[in-house]
């Protein structure tokens, strides 16, 4: 499903619950950083490679924790006018300019580490 027909089925979602009243983005904001901690919670105290080898259960929850995050994140920028796929286009190019490939790889030095 493409990201319009997402944020047009989650902006109808919360008209039919009379909830776009609560949507303010400062909230919408808030919510999402609960999800993304219900995310992380998934994680906290494993290893690396046991956050790399899920079993079936566990992906599953962490799964709808995502689709939660990309809720979120979908309502605060229809509620802002935010063209989403735009901005992350435009946040991959100005990310490729401060961390070009021929002198970070393999590096995870923050830009102003190398420059």
């Amino acid at each position: 499903m493409q990201i319009e027909a997402l944020t047009k089925r989650l902006r109808q979602f919360a008209d039919d619950r009379d909830w776009d009243q609560f949507h303010a983005p400062k909230n919408l904001s808030m919510a999402l950083i609960v999800e993304a901690a219900e995310l992380a919670e998934h994680f906290q105290w494993m290893s690396e490679q046991q956050s790399s080898e899920l079993s079936a259960e566990k992906l599953k929850e962490v799964s709808y924790e995502l689709a939660d995050v990309f809720i979120y994140c979908l309502r605060l920028a229809d509620k802002l006018g935010v063209d989403l796929p735009k901005a992350v286009d435009e946040k991959i190019v100005i990310n490729e300019k401060k961390y070009p490939a021929d002198k970070v790889r393999g590096s995870s030095k923050k830009y102003t580490e190398y420059e």
